[in-house]
């Protein structure tokens, strides 16, 4: 997911990403989602959930957009 998100976003935003480090949106992408992922697993007491997922998503996209569209 923290490779996909980078690459589709750069698909629809290629103008405004242009500037924006690939490997740079990978890293962070990755770095949250493993915080998001430990986080959901503290907190519901199991992997898999739906929160969890969707979390992944918010946070994906949050990096995506903190490193390259704000």
């Amino acid at each position: 997911m923290a490779v996909l998100v980078p690459a589709m976003a750069r698909l629809v935003w290629w103008q405004a990403l242009k500037s924006a480090g690939w490997w740079r949106q990978v890293r962070w992408c990755a770095a949250l989602n493993v915080a998001v992922l430990v986080a959901g697993l503290l907190v519901m007491g199991r992997d898999g959930a739906m929160a969890t997922y969707a979390g992944l998503v918010l946070a994906s996209a949050l990096a995506v957009w903190w490193t390259g569209l704000r």
